[in-house]
């Protein structure tokens, strides 16, 4: 396992567990959509929210060049992208 990413706007504030292999981790958090209520329109905006969100700095972590950046270079650019 080479990357750790957590979703849950809550589990910033959580101890996370030992992965296995020491892989870079970071915390890319975004709103819960199943949280965004009963109303049909806005659970549809939360759940397009999230995918968006996710597509764009999954986007971004693929047109990183890993091969090139030391550990600590890539840790910097996974937190990065997780604030945009």
């Amino acid at each position: 396992m080479d990357f750790v990413f957590t979703l849950c706007d809550s589990a910033a504030k959580e101890t996370c567990p030992l992965w296995p292999g020491q892989p870079n981790t970071a915390h890319w958090g975004i709103p819960d959509p199943g949280n965004a209520g009963d109303d049909q329109a806005m659970l549809e905006r939360a759940f397009r929210y999230a995918f968006v969100t996710l597509d764009r700095r999954i986007g971004l972590f693929l047109s990183l060049p890993l091969t090139s950046l030391d550990k600590l270079s890539i840790k910097r650019e996974i937190d990065r992208i997780g604030q945009q």
